[in-house]
């Protein structure tokens, strides 16, 4: 019996034909081209507007700015503890016209003060106003509406300020100021401003001076800081028409063409020997500007000089209310630029916060396709993706909690918007504004050829970007069901 099996066991094991694995050696293997997991949509590349900038620099003439919105101050830090300089707080329009050393002395004299999430620095009808700094974290100013409802007025970050206006004023505070996380505030307490006020005989003349001279200048000016055009309006027969002048910027932005190099090397045994199905010199030229591209992308939105977050307003930055990126937050940009806003620019997982956020409201948002990609929309205005929208996280899986921000444009030359620049029709053009050049072979027949892509990013005005910063990722809510499950 056991030999019997034996033999059937042997008979199993006898090739009856030839095998897949020796039939493979003889047949054609289907192949793709080379693929990277890098490559994403790039929308924001097909959907500005790009303007052909024939000598490599482009202007943005301007009407003159009157009265400057201030800067965010700056907060340094010594042995941890917050402080700033002099010339940080004569940015604040109000303090240019007071002396500098009397600014100086105020500066010297800040204390910082940590206030609990939730808890008020100024309590509205209590506390007299104070002049305060954010250091770090987050406070909302708030007032009593006509209806006696809570209204916020502000909601403050890092480096913005309140109340410099009412710095001398004796009377109660007509605002409350609440902490919204633990926060650190830089603040000029008033027995020592009182000190400094009988320390220097004309610093109260000079303040009064310099905040009647703002207010007439703010009545002189329209929303931008731009000077009101003086005009009549009537039908009586002896007005008299008045005369204005428009006056332009005298020192307008200029905007020079960024550059983007590398050189690809092939050599030629490879391109001569092993061009079939694929050409590899077309691939490797395809995969290194497919990667300029990426970092094209990565430029128009984080470049230091004419990056989107760069030239983005300091008046037109907004912090997300509760961390996560609420509707409300984004009806917020829309209210900054609303004169024909484009799209809004945002990393896939600030956009999934934002649908998460959507979801538990029940309020979904609209899906249309956008160059064959489905993007979301907001109030008609689409979400486009961009993982060049870093988010900053704590962990180096890049999937726990982080903060990013969402963009908010208006583009095109004719609406005063963000437009692109290149310069197309240069030697060697490829595709517009990017060259292909061979450089030569070296001693050892590898062949050479450098890769130019030439681009920049201009707002034409300040209202044409907004950006919704502090907009944190990681939050997920917890629904009713599942707490019934648990329990």
């Amino acid at each position: 019996m056991i030999k019997k099996q034996t033999n059937n066991m042997a008979d199993n094991n006898i090739q009856r034909s030839i095998t897949t694995a020796t039939a493979r050696k003889l047949a054609n293997t289907t192949k793709t081209p080379p693929q990277m997991g890098s490559i994403t949509p790039r929308l924001l590349l097909k959907l500005l507007p790009w303007t052909q900038v024939e000598s490599g620099t482009y202007r943005v003439n301007r009407t003159k700015v009157e009265l400057k919105k201030a800067e965010r101050i700056e907060i340094q830090y010594f042995d941890g503890v917050p402080s700033f300089t002099a010339k940080n707080l004569r940015a604040i329009p109000l303090f240019q016209n007071i002396d500098q050393e009397i600014v100086a002395r105020l500066a010297r004299n800040f204390v910082p003060v940590e206030v609990a999430r939730g808890k008020n620095l100024v309590t509205q009808g209590t506390d007299k106003q104070r002049f305060f700094i954010v250091a770090s974290g987050q406070a909302e100013v708030i007032s009593t509406g006509t209806h006696g409802e809570e209204l916020r007025i502000a909601l403050l970050g890092n480096g913005e300020y309140f109340g410099e206006a009412d710095l001398l004023s004796a009377a109660d505070s007509t605002v409350s100021v609440r902490s919204v996380t633990d926060s650190v505030f830089l603040v000029l307490d008033t027995p020592v401003l009182e000190s400094l006020i009988e320390e220097i005989p004309d610093f109260r003349n000079q303040f009064n001076n310099a905040v009647d001279k703002q207010l007439r200048l703010k009545a002189t000016v329209n929303e931008h800081g731009e000077k009101h055009i003086d005009l009549v309006s009537g039908h009586e027969e002896d007005n008299v028409i008045p005369e204005t002048y428009i006056d332009y910027e005298e020192n307008p932005t200029e905007y020079s063409l960024n550059t983007l190099q590398t050189v690809v090397r092939v050599h030629t045994r490879v391109s001569d020997l092993y061009n079939a199905p694929y050409n590899q010199l077309e691939q490797q030229l395809r995969l290194s500007i497919e990667s300029i591209k990426e970092r094209q992308e990565w430029e128009l939105i984080n470049n230091k000089k004419f990056g989107l977050l760069a030239q983005t307003a300091p008046g037109y930055k907004i912090s997300a209310r509760y961390g996560t990126p609420t509707p409300d937050d984004l009806d917020e940009l829309l209210s900054l630029v609303w004169k024909e806003p484009a799209f809004f620019i945002a990393n896939p997982r600030a956009i999934a916060a934002f649908e998460r956020e959507c979801t538990w409201r029940g309020v979904p948002p609209v899906a249309i396709d956008l160059f064959g990609t489905k993007v979301i929309t907001w109030r008609g205005v689409p979400i486009i993706p961009s993982d060049k929208v870093e988010v900053k996280g704590q962990y180096l899986t890049n999937r726990g909690v982080g903060t990013t921000e969402i963009i908010l444009v208006r583009v095109g030359e004719k609406e005063q918007g963000v437009v692109g620049l290149h310069q197309a029709g240069i030697p060697g053009e490829i595709a517009p504004s990017l060259s292909a050049r061979l450089m030569g072979l070296d001693q050892y027949g590898v062949a050479s050829y450098l890769l130019t892509k030439y681009f920049s990013l201009a707002s034409l005005t300040d209202d044409a970007i907004a950006v919704l910063e502090n907009v944190e990722v990681g939050y997920y809510h917890d629904y009713q069901h599942r707490n019934k499950i648990e329990k």
